[in-house]
Formats: C-alpha cells, structure tokens, sequence
C-alpha cells in the first residue's frame, strides 16, 4: 500500500488557534449589554415605572379640554392710563380626572389667574414674548393649584383663545 502524498505547507500561511474571534465576540456582547443597560436606565431603570413613563402613558390618551368660562377681565395700571385685558383661557390634559379636578377648583384656579393677569404691564405684553411667558406662568398657576388637589400638575397645556388689551 502506497502512503498518501503530504501536502506542501510552503508558502502557506500557518492557522492560528481561535482566540482572536473569541475576543472578539466577548467585545460584541459587552457592547449589546451595555447599549441594553443604558437604554433600561434612561426609560426608567429596573423595570420600575418613573415620573417620565407615567408622563407617555397619559399622553397617549386623546387630549381633554376644558374652556374656563367666562373669560378673564382685569385692570393693570400703565403709566398714562388704566388699562383693560381680557383673556379667554382654555386648558388641555391628557389626564381626565386632571380635567374634572380642574373643574372642581374652578374658584382657586381662576382667583390665581386673576392675581396673575392684573400684575402684567402693557410692555411686557406688546410682543409675542410676554404673550408666550404668561402663557407658562398660568400652566404653573394651574398646575400649583391641581398638585394641592390631587398630588400632580395634571394638565399639559394652556391656550390663550382670546386675547385683547386696550
């Protein structure tokens, strides 16, 4: 019997044992574990529901209205004359126990903004800034005063659906 014929090793680039691509497959997983671990972290940590996952839950629910009715009526004093603004107000939720919460603090709510529009001056509101900056002092004036209520700020928006200075 005839033995076999060796084949030529020369020339040819020798095999390396395995280590290089189990390194590399060690990197792979500690890269997806860490990716998956700062992802849990930033939605909430452990599994735990946050502020911020309660926050996407409600709004996932269609937005509520609530027009606060009749609209607001103040003087402001200017420097040459007394001066009027009127301000229809309307507030959004997602949340529509924060909508009947709203209704039943309709009195604090509106004395708030009644304190809070009749402090404004003529300047500040001549432009869209001062409009815009009201505009969030009076969510935080609701949203002070539905907190007290029921333990949550509740409402996501305020909306200025008349405003008229003279």
């Amino acid at each position: 019997m005839a033995a076999a014929p060796k084949e030529s090793t020369e020339g040819a680039v020798p095999k390396k044992k395995g280590k290089g691509g189990l390194i590399l497959v060690a990197a792979l997983v500690v890269l997806v574990a860490g990716g998956v671990g700062g992802y849990v972290m930033m939605k909430g940590g452990h599994g735990k529901a946050g502020a911020a996952d309660a926050t996407e839950l409600a709004k996932s629910k269609p937005a509520v209205y609530l027009q606060l009715d009749p609209a607001f009526v103040v003087n402001f004093q200017d420097d040459t004359a007394l001066r009027f603004l009127q301000v229809g107000v309307n507030v959004m939720s997602h949340d529509p126990e924060a909508i009947a919460a709203a209704k039943e603090a309709d009195p604090e709510i509106r004395n708030a903004l009644l304190m809070l529009f009749s402090a404004q001056d003529i300047k500040s509101l001549s432009d869209v800034k001062g409009k815009l900056k009201l505009q969030a002092a009076a969510l935080a004036e609701i949203q002070r005063v539905l907190k007290e209520k029921i333990g949550r700020p509740g409402v996501d928006a305020v909306y200025f659906t008349s405003f008229i200075m003279q």
